[in-house]
């Protein structure tokens, strides 16, 4: 590894440690030439994954706008960013262990709508709306009434509508 000091090619690792999500290698290193310390992360290098669009054109696939999504589909609802980012990962995860380098916006839109239908039903709305497209006030209810019918609710999640 080049010295981020002296731009040398010697060094020795010092500590290496998991990260906690345990996707990465933390590792301290040392210059054997200026005796910086610096450290450095090693971790598992990601497939380039690229989305095929609805109307056929193929573009990179870009985490960013799926965390985007996320987040605007659970604006001002009880959900942290922690939870986001975990769901960001756990689609990556699934992604990528489909070993497909391209895939279609419409998949990616359903692992994304699994995940909403587990951490609240208005965000999961909110998506499907934008997703599926809906044009009126009727493709709302269908969406609602399906959603309840298939739903295991937890305590959190309180229920759309009451009989």
């Amino acid at each position: 590894m080049r010295c981020p000091k002296c731009g040398s090619l010697e060094d020795k690792v010092i500590d290496s440690r998991l990260s906690k999500d345990g996707a990465s290698i933390r590792r301290r290193r040392e210059c054997l030439d200026c005796e910086t310390r610096y450290t450095t992360y090693e971790e598992i290098e990601r497939i380039e994954l690229r989305a095929i669009k609805r109307d056929g054109r193929h573009e990179p696939f870009d985490r960013h706008k799926l965390k985007t999504s996320l987040v605007k589909a659970c604006e001002k609802r009880p959900i942290g960013l922690d939870l986001i980012e975990k769901a960001v990962e756990d689609i990556m995860q699934e992604l990528e262990a489909e070993q497909k380098r391209e895939i279609p916006t419409r998949e990616i839109g359903a692992k994304v709508m699994e995940r909403l239908h587990l951490l609240d039903p208005i965000a999961y709305v909110r998506y499907a709306s934008v997703y599926r497209q809906f044009q009126e006030i009727g493709d709302f209810i269908e969406e609602i009434q399906s959603f309840e019918k298939r739903a295991v609710r937890t305590q959190a999640q309180p229920e759309l509508f009451k009989a």
